[in-house]
């Protein structure tokens, strides 16, 4: 064996395993990142032969002799190569050589012609480049390696005409890859997201328009574009979206099922239902479910308020009116138009004012309260018994048109039967100690008698404090 033999068959198996442990390298001296890798395996998917190429390659890679870069591969065709030598079998030597290197090379060179053929597999994102160049190193060296030695004078071999051919087209390839123009990303107006009409993109269905809009956060998705696809072109984006709608289609437009979920393009989820059927359809379903349980989680605490008893006034109200009333932070409350959005401080933790506003203790934090709410033009008669607390706040009324409002968008309105001006507000609570103590009170526990009457006087009064518990043991 010749030392020009030795070097390049030294060269091949440094060259192969250069890049894996550059990485190794790398990996120890860097910070984790969360989305490693994902562009490129990304790209894959917007051209399906690229696709096909890489799945055989990946299987291919996946098996030892092609691990670290097709090194276990070369070691192994230069042990057959030197035992051959040993042998006298020169021939059997240079067959074995060629065979290992044409299996590190075919899968490369099929995907450089699959980026020339296919113009869905040219993208900024395209791996296309010098690592293309860079696997086919160790391959070819090891072909120059088991080449017969020549003399000077002799015409140049077959291998070296085939070598230099490889090398041609291979940069003609990544000439033409490089030449391709990048993919457009179209404007909301384009794209005529606001349905305004003129837009002016040509060849995409309304469904698929509506998936880029979704994905770019234009029209009426604004806030809900998925960022790290905003400089992606419409080409790529679609193709990925049709791919990831594939996978949905085979698990019933389930878009959390694995096959989605753990897609390396599953961020594009969320604007799915608007280029896949199976997911609309489904997402449909599962709201008409929800909103089912809604309503029937709603009928159930609407049915245990109205078991309870009508109130019966001292004196009559100019207006009575019950509700089943819902909240998440504690308290509900009432507004006029303008005072929208203040929250006054509540008294003995009940109830709370200021000009325009009112809140009022309905939850102990999310939950519901049985509401009855009474209108006076006149001072009604104080009711303590039956209540655990009641407590009575002076409100300013600027424009007399105070509407109690739930979290769920339920109201009462006309609480200021006499206008604008001044009034006090006597908040009648049973069923505090329910909530509050017991992990799963029944339905209906907090009751609420709201009086709303006509009255100068400013200052709080506490009519009823709730009773101090009992000392155990």
């Amino acid at each position: 064996m010749s030392r020009r033999s030795s070097a390049l068959w030294a060269s091949a198996v440094l060259l192969a395993v250069l890049p894996s442990v550059l990485f190794q390298i790398d990996a120890l001296l860097s910070e984790p990142e969360d989305a490693t890798g994902l562009y490129g395996f990304v790209t894959a998917y917007a051209c399906r032969v690229d696709l096909y190429v890489r799945f055989w390659d990946s299987a291919l890679r996946g098996l030892p002799p092609f691990w670290y870069g097709g090194a276990p591969m070369i070691v192994l065709a230069f042990a057959g190569w030197y035992a051959s030598l040993r042998k006298g079998r020169d021939r059997l030597g240079r067959i074995v050589a060629r065979s290992a290197a044409t299996a590190l090379l075919l899968p490369s060179l099929v995907q450089l012609l699959a980026y020339a053929l296919d113009p869905r597999c040219v993208d900024p994102w395209s791996s296309a480049g010098f690592m293309d160049l860079y696997v086919l190193a160790p391959p070819i060296l090891v072909l120059l390696a088991v080449r017969p030695h020549r003399r000077a004078s002799v015409r140049r071999g077959r291998l070296v005409r085939t070598a230099a051919v490889v090398l041609t087209v291979t940069a003609t390839l990544l000439v033409a890859v490089g030449s391709v123009p990048p993919g457009k990303v179209s404007a909301d107006s384009e794209l005529d997201c606001a349905g305004f009409g003129g837009g002016t993109v040509e060849g995409l269905r309304k469904e698929e328009k509506d998936f880029l809009c979704r994905v770019r956060g234009y029209g009426f998705f604004p806030g809900e574009g998925i960022e790290e696809w905003n400089e992606t072109s419409d080409r790529i984006v679609l193709a990925q979206g049709h791919h990831l709608c594939g996978l949905a289609d085979r698990h019933g437009g389930d878009i959390g099922a694995p096959a989605v979920r753990d897609a390396p393009h599953a961020s594009l989820r969320r604007a799915l239902a608007s280029l896949c059927p199976s997911v609309a359809s489904r997402q449909a379903a599962e709201e008409k479910r929800r909103q089912g349980e809604g309503a029937a989680y709603v009928a159930g605490k609407e049915r245990a308020c109205a078991r309870h008893r009508t109130h019966r006034p001292g004196i009559k109200p100019v207006r009575q009116r019950r509700a089943t009333m819902f909240t998440e932070f504690w308290t509900i409350a009432g507004w006029e138009d303008g005072y929208e959005g203040r929250a006054p401080d509540l008294v003995e933790d009940l109830v709370g004012s200021e000009p325009g506003a009112l809140a009022i203790w309905a939850a102990d934090e999310i939950g519901h309260a049985c509401v009855t709410v009474e209108s006076y033009t006149r001072r009604p008669p104080l009711e303590t018994r039956g209540w655990t607390e009641v407590v009575e706040v002076g409100y300013e009324s600027p424009k007399g048109s105070l509407t109690l409002s739930d979290g769920d968008g339920r109201r009462i309105r006309g609480l200021t039967a006499a206008g604008p001006g001044h009034y006090r507000v006597r908040v009648h609570l049973r069923g505090r100690e329910q909530v509050s103590q017991v992990l799963d009170p029944p339905d209906g526990a907090v009751e609420l008698l709201i009086m709303v009457f006509p009255g100068e006087r400013k200052e709080p009064v506490v009519h009823r404090r709730p009773r101090p518990p009992r000392p155990t043991g």
